[in-house]
């Protein structure tokens, strides 16, 4: 029978999948549909070669590092096809050779039969020009220890180039989670299925660039499977902002009202209220102390200001507003938890953030229609744990949240986690950069997801489309360097992309 192969693109997929999952779908696409393993395996090792040869056209010494799974028999695969193509090849292996099995005893034999030599791996070459990760793959479920952690250790303190196959070796395929050691890559190439691990915890940090081949495996191979998430861009989740009707009025766009900045933390609230008007807000009107709502829009005249003394005087600014961001610079004193706690008492949507997230954490409920925007600081005290456990497994962490107080939870952080309720998928945003880890960038987004909320969007789209609207304008901001990157740059780019006019990251 022909089936329709699953294109690779040039765009990552936006399905992610655990490695038990991508297991599954392998063991399908040999079963049923016919495809020898050890043909899909030469296809994996045969797009990693193009990979690394297109990335790295100058190499000509490459070394192999090959573990005894089928890992490492992507790894042999690489090596005879270097080989053949005239490279100097060197496979250093870890574990006896006569423990591999399977397809990868073929492709190891293929490669000596080409005349390949496979050495112990006792120290790392002093000259090579690239490295190949092909030790452990997707399948590991406890800390790399003894011989594999030094020879991982030894890989990530030299310079040459890394290329992964799958995953890199020690991280987490579903967590992202360091397991004891891992490596650092500089190019990581997927297969079959993206690994969920690839864009949560320490994935960015250790997959280098990304790239992926569905080994042409037929579309039917992956109709059965539930996804673990979506990944989710500015490209795609910029399609939910609806056009401006052509006689539109500032009212049509939403009234944000802002609540927060206590004395001395102004500029949260300013911050946010700059986000939302920038973010296509029709109106943004800050809630702030007394002491600086004199002057706190002096620079932004557009921003209407109230000085609020107490929760009382916030009634008539609520009853205007179709969205209430409120924490940005909030504090914890009796004025921001009185604003917090009239708050609670309303029912307006709800964008909750910094301090006013640490106040709920005191006193814990379920809110239906708010949108919750922890770091992973504020997410450890609202569920009682450390923050450690909250990154060590970032998606269960925010299926916790939500389960716990309800709405739309947005765990901040690399490869931000959008989770709504059961049965949703969660999502995991793939853009942001290093830069972003900076005073503000919280406040802004606050102010992105409550004008997108306040245009019309529902929680879950508003939270998507926001967190990807301020991660795609941290990328454009982080063109001319991450290192110095500021709030404001963010706030600057947000107008462009928002409209289409930057095009795409």
């Amino acid at each position: 029978m022909n089936y329709r192969p699953l294109p690779d693109t040039d765009r990552l997929p936006y399905a992610l999948y655990r490695a038990d999952q991508v297991r599954r779908l392998d063991r399908l696409a040999i079963e049923v549909f016919g495809i020898p393993g050890i043909e899909l395996m030469n296809r994996a090792g045969a797009v990693a070669y193009r990979v690394l040869r297109a990335r790295w056209p100058q190499a000509r010494r490459i070394t192999v590092l090959a573990g005894t799974g089928n890992n490492g028999g992507d790894g042999y695969v690489v090596a005879r096809l270097a080989q053949a193509d005239g490279l100097a090849v060197r496979v250093l292996q870890l574990g006896e050779t006569d423990r591999v099995r399977g397809e990868a005893a073929l492709s190891l034999g293929a490669y000596r039969n080409a005349g390949g030599v496979i050495e112990a791996a006792r120290e790392l070459p002093p000259a090579t020009d690239l490295y190949v990760d092909a030790l452990l793959g997707t399948g590991l479920e406890r800390p790399v220890t003894g011989r594999w952690a030094e020879v991982i250790a030894a890989l990530n303190a030299q310079r040459a180039p890394v290329v992964a196959l799958d995953m890199p070796s020690g991280l987490h395929a579903d967590t992202g989670r360091v397991m004891g050691a891992a490596v650092r890559a500089s190019a990581t190439v997927s297969f079959i299925g993206l690994k969920l691990g690839l864009f949560v915890g320490a994935g960015a940090q250790y997959r280098g660039e990304l790239h992926f081949s569905a080994l042409d495996l037929p579309a039917r191979v992956y109709a059965g499977e539930i996804l673990a998430a979506a990944r989710i861009d500015w490209a795609r989740e910029s399609r939910s902002l609806p056009p401006r009707s052509r006689i539109a009025h500032k009212g049509d766009c939403g009234h944000v009202l802002v609540v927060g900045g206590a004395p001395g933390m102004s500029g949260a609230a300013r911050l946010a209220g700059e986000a939302a008007l920038r973010a296509g807000a029709g109106l943004v009107t800050v809630a702030t102390h007394p002491r600086h709502a004199e002057w706190l829009n002096l620079d932004r005249p557009e921003l209407m200001v109230s000085g609020v003394e107490s929760a009382g005087d916030l009634d008539a600014l609520i009853e205007r507003a179709d969205v209430v961001a409120i924490g940005p610079g909030l504090g914890r004193t009796d004025w921001g938890r009185g604003l917090w706690a009239r708050m609670r008492a309303l029912s307006r949507p709800l964008v909750v953030d910094a301090d006013a997230l640490n106040l709920l954490a005191e006193t814990p409920g379920c809110g239906p229609d708010w949108v919750l925007t922890p770091h992973p600081g504020e997410a450890a005290r609202l569920l009682g744990v450390t923050t450690a456990e909250i990154e060590s497994d970032r998606l269960a962490s925010a299926r916790r949240l939500q389960e716990r107080f309800g709405g739309v939870v947005v765990l901040k952080g690399a490869g931000t986690i959008v989770r709504g309720p059961a049965p949703r998928l969660p999502a995991v945003c793939s853009q942001g950069n290093p830069g972003m880890a900076t005073a503000g960038a919280g406040d802004v987004l606050t102010g992105v997801i409550a004008a997108l909320r306040a245009q019309g969007l529902d929680a879950e789209e508003a939270a998507r489309a926001g967190v990807c609207l301020h991660a795609a304008a941290g990328d454009r901001a982080a063109h001319t360097g991450e290192r110095g990157l500021i709030a404001g740059d963010i706030i600057a780019a947000l107008r462009g992309l928002s409209n289409g006019l930057d095009g795409e990251d």
